[in-house]
This record gives C-alpha cells, structure tokens and sequence, in this order.
C-alpha cells in the first residue's frame, strides 16, 4: 500500500491464496495495545480496522445495539478490540488494494514462493519464485526486495546477515538472555484452527492418529511444565505458578480469540459462536528455521496432528465447567478460515530470522526492569513508528519455558530495517534488528504493519533520491527528511503515553 501510494509497480507473492498473514491465512485475531482506538498505529493500520468495522455493519445482520456499538468488536474476544473472522480480514485487505491492482501497479502472485536469489557488489540483482502447484518459476529485477516472509526465507538466499534464536547475555548485556546463545531457542509456533459450539450437538471427529502421543505429551522445558500440555492446568507465563484455565467461564479460552459472537447478530435461526484455537496446548515446541525441507515437512504435519488431537481432546476427555468430561458440542470451521478441514492455511510463527543491523533493539531499550529509574524507554532520534505490547515469549524449541516481562511502548528505529551490509534488501516484518527477547513484542500485527510500511517507504525515499540505506542513516538531516515522508504518510514516530505493559 505504502510504496503504491508512493507512485511505485510493486510485484509481490504470497504463499498462500490469501494476503494477510497473522489476520489471515494463519488465523490469528489482531494482538493490540491499550491505546489502540486513538493512537499508537499507522494511518493505513487505523483505516483496516475502520474498514472492518464498515464491513461487519454492512454485510452482517447486526443486532440494533452492535449496529451503534462505535468500537465493534465483530468477535467480542477479549484477546483484542478486534476480533475478526479471517476472510473478512480477506476482504478488507483486498478492498484496500483493489486502486492498485486495477491500474496495473501491483501484481500479486498467489501460491508462489522465493527460491532462489542472484547476488553481486552488495546487491541483490534477482529473486526467483515457485508457482508451488505449477511448477513453474519466473524470476523477478527490481530496484529494492523487501522480506516479509514469515520466516526471513530471503535473507539466506541472499547472503544478508541474520541471527536466529537467542544470543548470549554477553552479547548485547539483556538481563533475561541466556548465558550462552542458543539458534534452537526459537519460540513455538501453532497451527490454529477455528472452532464453533453448538449446544446439544455431537461433532466429535475421527481419533487423530498421533492423538496418544499429544494426549500423554508433557513439554520438556525449564522451568517444568505442571503436567501433561493437554490439561487445563498451565504456567502463568509472568509468575511460573500453576495457573487453572476452562473452556468457558471465568478465564474462558473460547471467548478469548471468539471471532463471531452470535448474541451480535439478529437471525431468523441461531448463530453459533466461533473461536480461533491458539492456545499454549496446541503450540510446537519444534525448530523448522535453517532445517531440512523434508524435516520441516514432517514438523508441519506434527503440528497439524497437535492440534487436531488437542480439538479430539477437548471433544472426549477435557474436564467440563458444568461437570463431566468432554465437550463434543465443538466442531471445526472451514469456512471461517477458507480450508477444507478447519486448521488455518499456514502456521502461525512467533519468530523469524532476523538481519544483523545497523541498530538492534535490546531489552535494555525498552525493558522495564533493565530501564530502572531512567522512567520510560530508549528515545530513538530515527524513529519511523511505534508500538507497544509486553516482551512475550512462548516456551521455545530450546527448551526454555516463557519469558513474560513489562515493557514500555517503543519506537521503530530507522538503522534497525537496514542491514549492516545488503544494500537493496529490507525487512518489512519481524525480520529486524530486535534480539529473541525483543521480538517478543514487536512481531505483534499493528507493529509489523508499521515496520512493513516504513521499509517500503524507505525503498521508495532511496530511489527517488538515489540512496542506499545505508546512505540514509549515515545524514542526520536525510533522517530528518525521511521521516517528514513517514509522517506525512500518516506514521507516528513517538508516544504521548509511557505507561509500562
């Protein structure tokens, strides 16, 4: 969006058939912060939430009192203020692009993936795509890459510089690294699914083949998991302590990422409730980063198996909050996440590869307790947006269990999308220059939609001026300038709030 409105042909691909990501084709209801309804996002990220909210009136036989509701939440999950079903995100997001598509400057190919990359004088020259049902592969020239791959797929290819998992405390001195640096210390990722629940129905699913091993599975983590992961009982991720959870009631999971609340919609017939499950039962504590193709094939499938033993679960064996065992009332969605069985299209990822840049965010930036008496964060003179969440990290591939620590809202700073070398290549996700403990909050949705649109105008300042980067960094007075462009793109670069989260 921002490089189109820039006046720019962008050619981009996607691995699925829907654009979104998190919102979409990973199913996951938008992760936001208190201040959202009023400030602390980008202008475009404030019109997809306004859109959403248009659509749902427009489309949605909405009852009287949701129809006057100003900050409609289409869910009423409470995980956010949007809780959305992800082909309306689809729809959404596709509206918003439809100017740039119809006059020829976007061109999106759908189901392909990069494979390969030309490099030469610290550049990248090419990129090739896979059509992964075709087979057929094009190979694309452009004036600047961005990534916004889940994974940072382009920064191998391309020989830019990552780190991935944790580093060591002695690296950048973060007061919650590991003593040594771990590259499996990568956080779970889920395959989510969506779930409704019709009362005195029976939609228990066929046994799923891996269900035993899911069913007696207990995370081999430190500090210890209480018991078996399919259980109500889990680790409160901020204390360690035993915390008890259910399916409804007070600290119901299924109201937590509910993406349609059938009370909100006036219908001849009843509405079920649909809920996103992502939840730390179905998270996978297994590495797919820089493994194997076959290996990471097989992981996919693991967790896929996960989850689906853990709705097998919840459907037979879970502990009711009305009694008895086993809620066979839920079923899966398809429709919800546009999917033959239910599960989402893709994994959700909590963590990338990310570049070695000019500036990494450390904990020391923006961490409450490492900030001590200094009252609020790091100020960075380069800001090119915000964000604010906790530094949240699930248990990981490593063996470490959550890490879950306050901290202040954050700026974006310009040198952490530009890597120390590559110079036409940006990140433009959680690929950055963040540490395994900061991108614990900045590969939250609002975040990533400000870090995609500043690498995209920061490509389109670059070429219009012809500059590296690089180059950029190094002018306090083309800082200046660029972000007078990221401002008047409708990009806050600071926060009147600094209240700790």
């Amino acid at each position: 969006m921002a490089a189109t409105d820039m006046g720019f042909r962008v050619i981009m691909t996607e691995e699925t058939i829907w654009l979104g990501g998190q919102l979409t084709s990973q199913a996951v209801p938008p992760d936001e912060h208190p201040w959202i309804e009023t400030h602390g996002c980008t202008r475009r990220y404030r019109k997809f939430r306004n859109d959403v909210r248009a659509y749902y009136r427009q489309f949605h036989p909405l009852t009287t009192s949701a129809r006057r509701w100003e900050n409609l939440n289409p869910g009423n999950g409470w995980v956010s203020r949007t809780c959305l079903e992800p082909r309306v995100a689809v729809a959404v997001l596709d509206q918003m692009l439809a100017n740039a598509i119809g006059t020829g400057q976007l061109q999106i190919f759908y189901e392909t993936v990069p494979t390969s990359a030309t490099t030469g004088a610290d550049r990248v020259d090419s990129v090739t795509v896979l059509h992964k049902k075709e087979g057929a592969t094009r190979t694309i020239r452009a004036k600047f890459v961005l990534d916004a791959t889940e994974l940072g797929d382009l920064l191998p290819m391309t020989g830019t510089e990552y780190r991935v998992g944790s580093e060591s405390r002695s690296e950048f001195g973060e007061l919650h690294a590991l003593e040594e640096a771990n590259p499996d210390d990568i956080q779970g990722f889920t395959w989510c699914m969506a779930v409704g629940f019709k009362p005195g129905s029976n939609n228990v699913i066929e046994k799923p083949a891996q269900y035993e091993f899911w069913r007696n599975y207990s995370p081999a983590i430190t500090p210890p998991w209480p018991g078996k992961l399919f259980s109500w009982d889990v680790v409160d991720a901020i204390s360690m302590e035993r915390r008890t959870f259910s399916l409804f009631g007070d600290w119901g999971l299924f109201t937590y990422r509910r993406i349609v609340d059938g009370s909100l919609l006036e219908t001849e017939n009843p509405v079920d409730d649909v809920s996103i499950i992502n939840w730390v039962q179905n998270d996978h504590f297994f590495k797919v980063i820089d493994q194997p193709e076959e290996m990471v094939d097989e992981t996919y499938e693991n967790a896929k198996q996960q989850s689906l033993s853990l709705l097998y679960w919840l459907q037979t064996e879970a502990e009711r909050h009305d009694g008895g065992f086993g809620y066979p009332e839920l079923y899966l969605c398809p429709s919800a996440v546009g999917t033959a069985t239910g599960l989402a299209m893709a994994p959700y990822h909590r963590e990338s590869r990310r570049i070695r840049a000019q500036k990494t965010v450390t904990e020391a930036h923006i961490g409450v307790e490492m900030r001590g008496e200094l009252g609020g964060p790091e100020k960075f003179t380069d800001s090119v947006g915000v964000g604010a969440y906790r530094i949240d990290l699930h248990p990981s591939a490593g063996g470490r269990n959550s890490v879950d620590l306050a901290a202040y809202p954050f700026q974006i700073p310009l040198g952490s999308l530009v890597p120390e070398r590559i110079k036409n290549l940006l990140p433009a996700c959680k690929n950055i220059g963040v540490t395994h403990i900061t991108n614990g909050c900045y590969r939250l949705h609002p975040v990533e939609w400000n870090i995609g649109e500043s690498s995209a105008l920061l490509a389109g300042f670059c070429i219009k001026n012809q500059l590296t980067p690089q180059e950029v960094t190094a002018s306090d007075e083309l800082v200046k300038e660029f972000q007078r462009l990221c401002v008047a793109q409708g990009i806050e670069l600071d926060w009147p709030t600094i209240r700790p989260l």
